[in-house]
């Protein structure tokens, strides 16, 4: 699996950066550090996983301790995307002993949360058992840390859904209720969002089989099923055929996606791999 160069991201740097000021406050201090670690302590460290799961964020925990202090020498022992298991050393740090500690938390903060999201999104892709599927993520995550989050959802093995608002039409309920109250109709909301922006691929969330059959005629690039049980879905499949791509959203878990993703469906969404990813164990162990 190759992965992108998350450091090369717009902004990922500067939300570092970001997260480190907020910890150490307007006078830039970290009182305790200061207080019982002498200037020039040297001293070397490993952050080691306690747990089994898929890492994430390695590079982002190494950046974290080189912003603090470029000198700080980081070596990165597993890779991201890469199983780890109680007592694996991910990275291994030497240099400031200040420098290290002022980062510990700030660099934990990042790899446990992105080890988490990973871990459970190939929990979902090893749930569903079929490679076929796409396992999809939402736009369900922590304000400014949408980059963190769905990288994290490739480095377990799931897909990227849009990014934002900006790369895709996706006419939601919402909208279309909107639309319909104005006069339009559900294909002609399609005809309009393609119009409009003929470079975006256009997706529309339809609830029942009598809605999909009636914005089929428009020809959308793909239709969100949601909240509809196998049954309904494996009908809706069939009439999508040569069509458009579906995926099945709603009432997605653990024990739900086998079922789903057997239904012929071409991806399913689940907002739980970001918004209910609980943070794996690691922890910067000195030595």
């Amino acid at each position: 699996m190759k992965l992108p160069d998350i450091l090369a991201f717009p902004d990922v740097k500067q939300r570092i950066q970001e997260a480190l000021a907020e910890d150490l406050g307007a006078k830039q201090l970290d009182a305790t550090t200061f207080a019982l670690v002498p200037k020039g302590e040297t001293a070397e460290a490993h952050l080691v996983s306690r747990e089994s799961g898929i890492l994430a964020g390695g590079s982002i925990a190494a950046e974290v301790f080189r912003q603090v202090d470029s000198s700080i020498k980081v070596i990165q022992k597993k890779a991201d995307g890469t199983a780890v298991h109680p007592g694996d050393v991910v990275l291994t740090i030497s240099g400031s002993a200040r420098a290290m500690l002022i980062a510990e938390r700030t660099a934990l903060n990042f790899i446990q949360r992105m080890t988490g999201i990973a871990t459970i999104t190939r929990r979902y892709v090893d749930e569903a058992g079929n490679p076929d599927v796409l396992i999809l993520d939402t736009r369900k995550t922590t304000p400014t840390l949408r980059t963190f989050e769905k990288y994290a959802v490739v480095c377990g093995g799931g897909t990227n859904h849009r990014y934002g608002l900006f790369d895709r039409v996706l006419i939601k309920d919402n909208h279309l209720a909107h639309w319909i109250r104005e006069g339009g109709s559900l294909a002609g909301a399609v005809t309009e969002a393609r119009k409009k922006y003929p470079e975006l691929l256009v997706e529309v969330e339809v609830d029942t089989v009598e809605q999909l059959k009636e914005v089929l005629t428009a020809k959308p690039d793909w239709v969100l099923l949601d909240n509809m049980p196998p049954p309904v879905l494996r009908e809706c499949v069939k009439l999508c055929a040569g069509i458009c791509k579906t995926e099945a959203s709603g009432g997605v878990n653990l024990k739900t996606i086998r079922e789903i993703a057997q239904t012929g469906v071409d991806a399913v969404s689940i907002g739980a791999l970001t918004h209910s990813a609980p943070s794996a164990d690691l922890a910067l162990d000195f030595v």
